[in-house]
């Protein structure tokens, strides 16, 4: 599976709503962006879904990706919570739909949601699957269940703060694409000083650095806004060629700043 299966970049509706996220994703499909992300723990699918619908982009050109949210890995739960997606998407299927943590604890077994996953996928209600802050141990343990060359990306959180190197490369090294969310660290990339004046040199922003550092790295990113110029903004970055020298530099800031760690969240590599 190739880095350009999945469109790079993607669009993020994470903490986005009813008309915010309605407006914002017309505007992302309106600049170019042709993959688009949310999730049923979102309560945003049913807008990006008429967002789409609204759109004049033909949905066939459109890489929808959605997630099934722990509530519903059991097996007698799964493929009904996946089909009540793609109702509020208004769609027949989505291009990726991902687990989206590991279910805490292991209570429900990983055989058996990984299982509901790939039926879904066999079922035709989504092209590719895939899996969202799994560890290397559960993404080895994931592999050892579902066979390789079946799960498309592991999504993780990655900006300058926290690379997630070790995850990066052992999903890689697996035949996986990479998805980094997050990759602008809410905002906090734009008071950098590094990827400040490295942006200053190419007459970009902080938050254009940030995401052509991601890009160099072969990871794709999923950066969001609700403003149309960061939107169209954010997808001129992905044109931009940083030096070793300033990919070396941003790499120094990594100080494993994670943003994403609730409570239920795995034992982080």
């Amino acid at each position: 599976m190739s880095f350009n299966t999945l469109p790079q970049p993607g669009f993020g509706t994470f903490r986005l709503k009813d008309e915010v996220v309605r407006k914002a994703v017309g505007d992302a499909l309106d600049l170019g962006y042709r993959h688009i992300d949310t999730a049923q723990i979102y309560d945003n699918e049913s807008d990006v879904g008429q967002a789409i619908a609204n759109s004049p982009v033909a949905r066939e050109d459109i890489f929808l990706t959605t997630k099934v949210w722990m509530d519903y890995y059991r097996q007698a739960d799964f493929q009904n919570s996946v089909k009540d997606s793609l109702k509020r998407l208004q769609t027949d299927y989505v291009d990726l739909l991902l687990c989206h943590w590991p279910s805490p604890d292991n209570e429900v077994p990983m055989a058996e949601y990984l299982g509901e996953l790939k039926a879904a996928q066999d079922a035709g209600l989504t092209r590719h699957i895939g899996v969202s802050n799994f560890t290397n141990a559960q993404l080895d343990e994931a592999i050892s269940i579902l066979g390789p060359d079946v799960l498309l990306t592991n999504q993780v959180e990655v900006h300058p703060f926290l690379p997630n190197r070790s995850v990066v490369e052992h999903g890689k090294a697996n035949g996986l694409t990479i998805t980094g969310y997050m990759p602008l660290a809410v905002g906090a990339v734009n008071d950098d000083p590094t990827l400040q004046a490295i942006g200053e040199a190419h007459s970009l922003t902080a938050a254009q650095v940030s995401l052509a550092w991601v890009h160099q790295q072969g990871i794709v990113t999923i950066p969001s806004s609700t403003k149309r110029h960061h939107i169209e903004s954010n997808l001129k970055a992905f044109d931009v060629q940083l030096s070793d020298d300033e990919m070396a530099r941003i790499d120094g800031l990594a100080r494993g700043q994670r943003i994403a760690n609730p409570d239920f969240a795995p034992d982080w590599d």
